[in-house]
């Protein structure tokens, strides 16, 4: 099936250089393995995500220690800060999902790219029909 729209040429993805990548996604920082293959879209996207998700989930961590210890000393009243959580926390799920879909590309890309490296292989000699040249 052709795209409907052009996709810029994309340089050959290994499979040990897509595996990589997908652990460096899901398991270290999301985005910073789509950057690694050479997604660059995608992978500045997903760290910019999860950056400002862990940002935020921080400063809702820092805004809630800040009540207690308010309330220890009796100078502070709380109030809802739980929104900053769950912004922070959205964010950060949805850019560890974005690089779970371009892990994913990415070993389908490994797997095609590989499938057509098979078929430009030239036969050997002895593949060949006929006689083989006769070296002197």
């Amino acid at each position: 099936m052709k795209p409907s729209f052009p996709q810029p040429d994309r340089k050959p993805v290994s499979r040990a250089a897509a595996r990589n990548a997908a652990l460096v996604n899901q398991l270290a920082t999301p985005g910073l393995g789509s950057l690694m293959a050479g997604r660059w879209f995608a992978g500045i996207g997903q760290l910019v995500l999860a950056v400002v998700g862990f940002v935020l989930v921080v400063v809702w961590f820092f805004e809630v220690i800040i009540q207690y210890y308010g309330q220890i000393n009796g100078d502070v009243q709380p109030h809802s800060v739980g929104w900053i959580g769950a912004t922070g926390a959205i964010l950060f799920i949805a850019s560890w999902l974005w690089s779970l879909v371009t892990s994913i590309s990415l070993w389908r890309q490994a797997e095609s790219d590989e499938r057509a490296e098979l078929k430009t292989v030239p036969p050997r000699m002895a593949d060949l029909p006929g006689q083989p040249p006769k070296l002197s």
